[in-house]
């Protein structure tokens, strides 16, 4: 029976273990109506169905690129990058994506001799050879910005053919970065993008010519053309063309307000000023990075020291860039307590929140099943289901209450969809902890570094 409940309110990992071997398909750890496909993935990151009719994914900490077999689950090595850091955090091999027999990889490398470390991040183009083997690599942008924290990661080629990237703020502003500026809404200037000075593309989605050039068609941003196609982001870690080629997002928010996002050229998406909509509820920039005795400070979430800056409430704050989330996951009052003691210390699972991690979509012509018609689907880290979105006719907005399937004790990082629609596959994290609603919040998962199969069609009553 699959796992199914309407809502009304809207890392490091072990060693690899041996690729499957046609061995018979197992039921998910929660018995959710699926099967477990794949297991011994050292952190996978993206999922996603290749031009061969194979899964492909990349292994965040394994640094490898895996072809995965859809029927029997048998694992190839398409190919390893020794180049690759990985931390075991937000780092590593990321993206990937497809155009004809090229394959584009994104991961994060070190640009300093060790012991040093100067994390970056780079693009890299390869052939696909029919062997279903990766070579000839060629660099097509390097430089970027790259952290052990909101890497973010997402790669996609577009209707456009052009390539499309996000990078999130790099964790600046908290924890024990906590004294680095958040640049999400900085830009670039004309004699950075002279001098490939990708500094200022923290917290953006770049859009890119396939060779690793400016598109000349790009948003000219404060007089500016860059790779830069939106910018204000806190860590968009989904990516999805919908109809009409409209191009989504979705992005973690601080405690609460994840955003589901339709981007546009140009638009600004708010961060570090606004999380969620701009409504002045339960958030409010606090700059410790300004503070002047920020070194000696001790980061916290929730109660901010006098030396550190306040920006301006939500509401005072404008920009004529500025566009709202479709959706927020989810937005609470001021005074809202997000100190749940049902999550003991781990108080950030019972944040209201979803930690949304990829992001696809399935048109409403010959959808499977109604539940999924024309709707985007979110895989969720704390709750270990897929969160539906259901979008209007022209697809500008979504629609209704968001719906949750294929719950697991699990934390789901992406998704792909089988070219016929009928099937979504899930690839679930190595170690990390999930919220209550998963049934764990200890950090014992039940399919960890997995591809999980669940099928799209019976969801409803006549659907499929």
């Amino acid at each position: 029976m699959l796992a199914l409940l309407i809502t009304t309110n809207l890392v490091a990992c072990g060693p690899p273990a041996p690729a499957p071997t046609g061995r018979p398909p197992a039921a998910p750890g929660s018995g959710a109506g699926g099967r477990v496909l794949a297991t011994g993935l050292a952190a996978p990151w993206e999922l996603t169905w290749g031009p061969d009719g194979w899964l492909w994914v990349t292994e965040k900490v394994g640094k490898r690129v895996d072809r995965i077999n859809p029927v029997d689950g048998t694992r190839t090595v398409a190919l390893t990058i020794d180049e690759v850091a990985a931390s075991g955090a937000q780092d590593g091999l990321l993206g990937l994506a497809f155009a004809g027999d090229a394959a584009f990889v994104a991961y994060s490398y070190n640009a300093v001799p060790p012991p040093g470390e100067d994390l970056r991040g780079k693009i890299v183009r390869y052939h696909r050879d029919p062997a279903g083997t990766l070579s000839a690599p060629t660099d097509i942008l390097t430089g970027l910005p790259a952290s052990r924290d909101h890497d973010a990661g997402r790669l996609l080629v577009g209707p456009d053919q052009k390539l499309y990237y996000s990078i999130g703020d790099l964790g600046n502003n908290q924890f024990d970065r906590d004294c680095q500026p958040i640049r999400s809404q900085d830009l670039p200037t004309a004699q950075q993008v002279v001098d490939r000075d990708w500094a200022t593309y923290a917290g953006k989605v770049l859009r890119i010519d396939l060779d690793g050039s400016v598109p000349p068609d790009n948003p000219v941003l404060r007089g500016v053309r860059s790779h830069v196609y939106t910018y204000g982001h806190r860590n968009p870690q989904g990516l999805v063309f919908g109809p009409g080629g409209r191009l989504f997002s979705d992005e973690h928010g601080p405690k609460s307000d994840d955003e589901i996002n339709l981007l546009r050229p140009g638009g600004n998406y708010g961060w570090p000023f606004v999380a969620g909509f701009r409504d002045a509820q339960a958030y409010q920039y606090a700059d410790w990075s300004a503070a002047p005795d920020c070194a000696a400070l001790q980061y916290d979430d929730y109660e901010v020291p006098p030396s550190v800056p306040r920006g301006p409430a939500e509401t005072a704050w404008n920009d004529p860039d500025y566009v709202e989330p479709l959706k927020t996951m989810y937005t609470v009052p001021t005074g809202h307590d997000f100190r749940d003691p049902r999550c003991g210390d781990q108080f950030d699972l019972c944040w209201p929140s979803i930690a949304p991690a990829g992001l696809d979509y399935v048109p409403a012509e010959n959808a499977p099943d109604p539940a999924v018609a024309d709707a985007l689907l979110v895989p969720a880290l704390k709750t270990g289901s897929v969160f539906v979105f259901k979008l209007t006719g022209d697809g500008a907005w979504v629609q209704g209450d968001s719906v949750q399937l294929f719950r697991t004790r699990n934390r789901y990082r992406d998704v792909a969809l089988s070219p016929d629609h009928t099937r979504i596959y899930v690839a679930t994290d190595s170690d990390g902890l999930a919220g209550p609603q998963s049934g764990s919040h200890t950090g014992t998962l039940a399919d960890p570094g997995s591809v999980l199969e669940f099928p799209l069609t019976g969801l409803t009553p006549g659907g499929g």
